[in-house]
């Protein structure tokens, strides 16, 4: 048996490859070793193993694919709780760009945007990323994501920026104060999360010129500190202004992408939700 592991800050998908060809499923909380603590990460573990594996088999090779997976540390506690239920897997880490990459592009090229909760982008060649703009996560970067989103509709509706019929609405959903928000963002597990499940309540009044020029702001900000970045210099380079979107929210702004790559020499050509199928058909080959 074989696991695939593709883990976000909101929600992590699980895969087992079982010998006699079928496919096992499951879906948890995010998996996130930067933001969660080791008790968190062995809980997620104990929900996900025996769905994944009932009968206890033994599983040869782990893929796990994660945000923040940034260096043999980061993947420390991961590692750990895996050993507990899968002591004899081999087991590859590959950061969330890797598995973006993978799924879109396979062992071919071009460039990756993941726009989900958090974002990340790179130039991806011949089956191998060659450039990478650090997103600098939730506090310093993450531009073009729900967090991103997120974070700029929270800290205008504290400052009272935020329309009032769209406020009250916000009032009447979350039912949260400022010291609420404050505490979900600043003292609570998974910060990156909590802003990020903004997205769809803002998104839901795309229509209105506030929230449209708030998302746009949004996308630009991606679309010029990350995406453009890659085919400067690059006039004889396709992949470079090639994109695929992996993430929901980036599905979600498709029509928009679209208006803004001209003005950044892009183009924006797949769009895909979720790796995790296609990271199947890639370790299947």
């Amino acid at each position: 048996m074989r696991i695939i592991v593709e883990s976000g800050a909101t929600k992590t998908s699980w895969r087992a490859l079982c010998d006699d060809g079928s496919v096992r499923s499951a879906q948890t909380a995010g998996l996130s070793p930067t933001c969660l603590d080791d008790d968190h990460i062995r809980g997620i573990m104990r929900e996900a193993m025996p769905v994944l594996n009932p009968e206890g088999k033994t599983v040869s090779q782990i893929f796990f694919y994660g945000a923040g997976l940034v260096s043999p540390e980061a993947a420390a506690p991961v590692q750990a709780a895996l050993a507990m239920w899968c002591p004899f897997a081999q087991v590859e880490f590959h950061s969330d760009i890797v598995a973006a990459a993978r799924a879109l592009w396979g062992n071919g090229s071009g460039v990756v945007a993941i726009m989900g909760t958090g974002s990340n982008s790179c130039l991806y060649e011949d089956g191998k990323v060659v450039r990478n703009i650090r997103p600098g996560g939730y506090v310093l970067g993450d531009e073009g994501s729900g967090v991103a989103l997120g974070r700029a509709f929270l800290a205008d509706y504290i400052k009272g920026l935020v329309p009032e019929d769209i406020s009250a609405e916000f009032d009447k959903e979350f039912g949260l104060d400022y010291a609420g928000i404050v505490r979900k963002v600043y003292k609570e597990q998974a910060a990156s999360a909590f802003m990020g499940s903004m997205t769809p309540f803002v998104m839901k009044y795309i229509d209105n010129q506030y929230i449209s020029e708030l998302v746009k702001d949004c996308l630009e900000a991606f679309l010029k500190r990350s995406l453009s970045r890659y085919c400067h210099g690059a006039s004889d380079n396709e992949a470079a202004r090639r994109v695929g979107v992996v993430g929901s929210f980036g599905c979600a702004c498709e029509p928009l992408l679209h208006a803004l790559a001209p003005a950044y020499g892009l183009d924006f050509v797949k769009f895909i939700k979720s790796p995790i199928d296609e990271l199947v058909l890639y370790h299947s080959c």
